[in-house]
């Protein structure tokens, strides 16, 4: 049997569920969901090995119009992934329906010669019957090598998709281990999984404005415990104070809840050692871009 490889990129607007696609395929968490907008802002690998091959995903920040200087970033780097890999899988929303940044993408993707599959997620919450007009809506704009109507929450039709992916991939060697399934660092998945509690339990006013960054990650003298010292960053005092909480309450529920998924993805008992500080405007401030891992695209 040949072996095939190849980087798969996943694009689509933002909230589409492209992480959730990821983490179900490569079976586990290794981007963080959430029904905010714009929850995934790097180039995330995933990575999918068996006895065919081997897929790298790509999964990237939803395209849109930017109106900040990470929300230009983020475009970036969605766009350059789709230079760089041997699959485009674009991802659209059953329930929402075709919306104009559909439209935006599709015209960007008539700019690139790789193939592309449609992926029309959440089918499960939709019926049957109005799957084909809206297929046929996204055909009329462009011609698509495959369309795969898929659950990414519930895992239907998946096995499938995965089938097809093979199908077109080139044959190739492994770039990583069997067993990795994903290349971000330990450090920077911890740094998302707090900011994916930040987004899950603060206000619409908070999610766009926090970064995360792991300062400090070292074993304790025991070697069963990890010290992780992290800082979330805000834009305004007012937003510091909502993620601080009365007495401290929303900081320390945002503690317990990263906590919990970072002993899972570590095995090993954590003290999250959590700090709130505020950097005014960060997100239109290149230096500040580049210190929270938002810096030029490579």
């Amino acid at each position: 049997m040949s072996h095939k490889s190849g980087f798969v990129a996943l694009i689509g607007r933002p909230n589409v569920g492209k992480s959730t696609l990821m983490n179900h395929v490569v079976g586990r968490k290794v981007a963080i969901m959430s029904d905010k907008p714009q929850t995934t802002r790097n180039r995330i690998r995933g990575i999918f090995t068996d006895e065919r091959g081997q897929i790298v995903f790509l999964d990237t920040p939803g395209i849109h119009k930017p109106k900040s200087k990470l929300g230009e970033h983020l475009v970036q780097t969605a766009r350059a992934a789709l230079e760089e890999v041997d699959l485009i899988l674009l991802l659209v929303d059953a329930e929402e329906g075709m919306g104009p940044g559909d439209r935006f993408i599709i015209e960007h993707l008539k700019q690139v010669e790789t193939p592309v599959f449609l992926v029309v997620n959440k089918i499960d919450r939709v019926h049957p019957d109005a799957l084909l007009p809206l297929i046929d809506s996204y055909r009329r704009l462009y011609s698509f090598k495959e369309v795969v109507p898929i659950s990414a929450l519930q895992g239907n039709n998946t096995g499938t998709l995965v089938d097809l992916i093979f199908r077109e991939l080139p044959e190739g060697p492994a770039y990583y281990p069997a067993d990795q399934v994903t290349d971000s660092p330990e450090q920077f998945i911890v740094a998302e999984l707090i900011r994916e509690k930040v987004l899950f339990l603060t206000r619409e006013e908070i999610p766009h404005s926090v970064a995360v960054v792991v300062e400090e990650m070292i074993p304790r003298q025991d070697r069963e415990t990890v010290y992780i010292r992290a800082t979330i960053y805000a834009e305004r005092p007012s937003q510091k104070g909502i993620l601080i909480g009365k007495r401290g309450a929303m900081l320390k529920e945002v503690g317990r809840l990263a906590r919990e998924e970072i002993e899972r993805l570590l095995g090993n008992k954590v003290y999250l050692d959590l700090w709130v500080k505020v950097k005014k405007d960060w997100r239109n401030e290149e230096a500040y871009l580049r210190r929270f891992g938002y810096g030029d695209v490579e």
